[in-house]
């Protein structure tokens, strides 16, 4: 896109020597070389449907598996079909942000739904209008929980990695320290470890636990949240949304902020995006949510009204002062999610945590008993501290994922060479699994 941005070059060495850097390759130096791309490859001069061919071409290289047991993070559901016909009209597709809230009552309507669903879905009192994707809204969470006293920021390495860098990322920007608490031989952050570090530490602002965390197991959240509170700091709980169509919601958990990533609710995999990420909290933490709340009123003619109750202004305004880095939603993706939880209704979301939990509990069963194959976390075996998604040991990793990929299957999460994380949801059918498990059978 460099050709196509309204600035000279010597307007790009203004601005580049204003932030301390020479070029714009030095200010890409941190994206990783194997996904920075340079330049399309396309010859200069070619016609529109040319280069429409050519891209066309190049998108069909892309592979997209027919079977999926990979997650971490991102999941295949299934979307019933209403969704994406209800979330394609074009009055969602067209809408903007509110700048003008009391003239955009269908979007304002559209939002207060979605936040009173994650409400229900969380056990909070108060959501947002959702932020970018799962890991900035743990990043945005843990700040909200920062103050002059407080700035000391807690997070579980059983935490997805991902979401670790992300909050390390915006804390170095605050100048907040992030000290990670270990887990145990159990694969599960350890209380005893969380309790010594907060027990000495006044400075203690919050602590983010995951649960299911990376490795699918289910962290104990009341016995974590006991201990924040004791130490005076805020518990953050990072959520796999379709998980609580079982578990206990992080508001019967004790936990004051609740984040996650709605990407399992009705958005695709879209080869990583957009995704969505939602926010909830406590009312008494309500004022430091940031992003925009829709709220609920009467107009003068006594009608049930939609208005932008709070919106963090300063983050347009202030901008480096800015409590906030939001300047938009995924109002979107928002839609769809709410669309998504209305349409599957609450018998038909519990069915599909349900779905798969027990779909899980049969592949580690199966998957389990080859040789080589074991959980790395054995007790788990029954499924009672995992919810889709489960730790095996292998042979190879990458000779395995490799054996799947040439039958057309996407295999697990490879955590090192000879571990797998797996994941499993309502779309894989017991076939499929079967299938899985006699080609792992021959994995050297």
């Amino acid at each position: 896109m460099g050709s196509y941005i309204p600035n000279t070059k010597a307007e790009q060495q203004k601005m580049l020597a204003a932030i301390g850097y020479q070029s714009v390759e030095e200010l890409f130096a941190p994206v990783p070389k194997n996904v920075l791309l340079k330049e399309l490859n396309i010859p200069a001069g070619m016609a529109e449907l040319a280069v429409s061919r050519r891209l066309t071409a190049l998108a069909g290289e892309n592979k997209v598996f027919p079977v999926i047991f990979r997650g971490a993070g991102a999941y295949r559901h299934y979307i019933p079909a209403a969704v994406k016909r209800i979330t394609a009209n074009e009055t969602f597709v067209t809408a903007y942000t509110p700048y003008q809230a009391e003239i955009s009552q269908g979007i304002l309507q559209s939002i207060f739904e979605y936040q009173t669903m994650i409400c229900e879905l969380t056990g909070m009192d108060v959501s947002n209008a959702s932020v970018y994707d799962g890991a900035s809204a743990a990043a945005e969470a843990v700040n909200m929980c920062r103050d002059r006293q407080k700035q000391r920021v807690y997070v579980s390495a059983a935490a997805h990695p991902q979401i670790i860098e992300t909050i390390r990322t915006y804390c170095e920007g605050y100048g907040a320290p992030v000290i990670l608490i270990p887990s145990g031989a159990d694969g599960k952050t350890d209380p005893a470890a969380l309790s010594a570090k907060l027990g000495e530490d006044k400075t203690a602002a919050c602590f983010y636990l995951q649960s299911p965390n990376f490795f699918g197991l289910i962290e104990d959240v009341p016995k974590c949240a006991e201990i924040v509170h004791a130490a005076g700091a805020l518990l953050v709980e990072g959520v796999n949304p379709i998980s609580l169509g079982l578990l206990e919601s992080p508001g019967a958990n004790g936990a004051d902020i609740a984040v996650g990533e709605g990407q399992p609710l009705g958005i695709s995999l879209s080869f990583g995006g957009p995704y969505l990420g939602f926010m909830a909290c406590r009312t008494a933490l309500m004022r430091k949510l940031p992003g925009r709340i829709v709220g609920e009123t009467t107009d003068a003619g006594g009608e049930r009204a939609f208005v932008l109750t709070l919106q963090a202004r300063e983050q347009h305004i202030r901008r480096e002062k800015a409590s906030s880095n939001l300047c938009s939603n995924e109002a979107h993706c928002a839609l769809t999610a709410a669309v998504y939880l209305s349409v599957m209704g609450e018998a038909g979301f519990t069915e599909a945590a349900r779905q798969c939990h027990s779909k899980a509990v049969y592949a580690a069963k199966q998957i389990s008993a080859i040789p080589e194959f074991e959980l790395v976390y054995g007790s788990n075996t029954v499924g009672g501290s995992f919810f889709n998604e489960f730790v095996t040991k292998c042979p190879d990793a990458a000779k395995t994922l490799e054996l799947l990929e040439g039958h057309g299957i996407l295999g697990g999460y490879p955590i090192s060479n000879n571990q797998i994380l797996w994941c499993v949801t309502e779309l894989n059918t017991k076939d499929e699994i079967d299938e899985l498990v006699r080609l792992l059978k021959g994995a050297k």
